[in-house]
Order: C-alpha cells, then structure tokens, then sequence
C-alpha cells in the first residue's frame, strides 16, 4: 500500500459525513434565521474535517499504543495496528493535523468576526483549542477519557451542541432556545454512533481494559441505551419542526428517521457484537440524511 494510501487509511474518510453534519445543521438554522455566508460556511466545513482528521489520526495512534487494536478488535485495521504507518510518522501526523486545524480556526474566526468582536474572537479561539484537545485526548495518553466511560459526553457536546450551536452563532452572534433542540438531536445521534462502535467492540474492549460506557454497563443494557439516544434524538427535530410549523414539507427532515428505526430494530435483536459492525455505517450517513434535509427544508 501507498503512503497515500495509509494516510487516507488512518485519516478513515468514511467518518466525515457525520461530523459535517453539525455544520449543516448549524447553518440551516442560522439561514432559517435570514444569516448565510459562502465563505463561512466553507471554512467552517474544512474546520470540522480537520478536527474529525486530528482525532481520527491520534485515536488510531492511541489504541494502537496501548494495545487495545489487537486481533480480538472487530471491523476495518487501523494503520498504526497494521504496520502502515509507524508510531513515530503517525504521530508527526498528528502534530502537522493540530497546525492545519489551528491555522483553520484562525481563519474561520476571521471571517465571522474580524477585529470588531474581539471578545468572541478569543472565546472561539479557546473553543478550537478545547476541539483539539478532545480529539487527541479520547485515546492519547494515561488520562484519555475514552478510556473512563466518558467519551459518550465529549460527543455529545462538541458533536452536537458545539458544532450546532457554535457554527449558528458565528453567522448570527446569537443564540436561541429553540436552536437547542436540533443541535440535542445530532448529539445524541452522534453519541449513537460512539455508542454503537462501542457496543461492538464491547468485548475487546474488556479485555484491553477499555473501559467504555458499554463495559460499565453491559451490552443488554447498552441497547437500552441506544434506544434512548435514537429516541431523544427523533423527539428534539419533532418538536423543533412542530413548533416552527408553517407548511408540510417540514417534516421531510423526519424521513432520515425511518432507516434509523429498521437500524434500532436490527440492534435489538442482535445477541453477537460483531454483528453489529454493518449498522455503523447505516446510522452515521442516516445523520448525515437527516442534516442534509434540514439544511434543504429551512435554510
């Protein structure tokens, strides 16, 4: 395999459709609230991808280190476990992916508030190092909080609320109540999607003393869990559409929600973690469905 190849290999592509989805879902809002910019919106897009990169590199590097990607790990090799890339070129890769994300937030900072808000200009900037931080910080490190039951809260606040919530604000300065609820429901489904990476490897990762929400709470109760997540997230866009009712193309949005429930159907039943390993893919691009048809209903 090429270099190219590797890097792309650890840089895993298949996971940026659901990390841009808060973006979008950020920028509908904010275009339901009359605030669009190109520009931003671009630079806002290449920010996320970077973040979700960084945290891609140094989550192959992380449990790659400690042992934890072995032969009992279900799903595609990672490049550190593989031997594609060694553990010094990875983690290079990881310090150029921090510079690049930085140089990012600079720039998108720029433009959404130039000298004239300087005070948000500085809280933002503290934002996109506390983005960076998480990211290297879920596998990286003896106090890697992936590996405390807490990556399910790290998700679900700056996949969700962060990422919504944040980009809403750098086109409109503002932030409204009602712009919880959307920025709740891609939290939560994000928060599905960890839980659901973690619910397969639920063994392994008990073995590698990786102790997810999953291990603490066992893999019964994890579905429960799962559930919740799935239903929390397909009541907060009701509620948001429901209240913001002015015609019936709104509930288009609620259509990515109809592959989710054969998903949530299909993980109730499964009684072996590896056969859930499918289901990933299903529920990160129904996230992404479901952004992309926000985005198209009220911006």
């Amino acid at each position: 395999m090429s270099k190219i190849s590797a890097w792309l290999n650890a840089a895993r592509l298949r996971t940026l459709p659901l990390s841009i989805s808060g973006i979008l879902m950020g920028t509908a809002l904010a275009g339901f609230y009359g605030q669009t910019d190109v520009l931003l919106f671009t630079l806002a897009l290449l920010t996320t991808i970077g973040f979700q990169v960084t945290s891609n590199f140094a989550n192959d590097y992380g449990d790659g280190v400690k042992g934890t990607d072995n032969e009992d790990r279900i799903g595609p090799k990672r490049a550190l476990q593989s031997g594609l890339l060694s553990r010094k070129t990875l983690k290079n890769g990881i310090i150029v992916s921090v510079i690049i994300d930085l140089l990012l937030v600079i720039a998108l900072l720029y433009v959404a508030f130039g000298t004239e808000y300087i005070t948000y200009f500085m809280l933002f900037t503290g934002l996109g190092c506390l983005s960076v931080w998480a990211a290297i910080k879920y596998t990286v490190g003896k106090s890697a909080y992936g590996y405390k039951g807490l990556g399910d809260i790290f998700v679900f606040v700056f996949f969700g609320l962060l990422a919504v919530l944040g980009s809403f604000f750098l086109y409109t300065k503002f932030i409204t109540l009602m712009a919880v609820l959307p920025a709740i429901s891609i939290g939560a489904l994000s928060t599905g999607v960890l839980n659901l990476n973690n619910l397969r490897d639920f063994e392994s990762d008990k073995k590698a003393n990786k102790n997810t929400l999953i291990v603490k709470m066992g893999f019964e109760k994890g579905k429960i869990y799962h559930l919740t997540l799935l239903l929390v997230a397909f009541i907060s866009v009701l509620c948001f559409i429901v209240y913001n009712f002015e015609n019936w193309h709104q509930f288009l949005p609620l259509l990515a929600f109809v592959p989710i429930l054969v998903h949530l159907l299909k993980v109730i039943k499964v009684k072996k973690p590896v056969l859930l390993d499918p289901e990933l893919k299903k529920l990160a691009l129904s996230t992404f469905v479901l952004s992309l048809l926000f985005y198209f209903t009220f911006k």
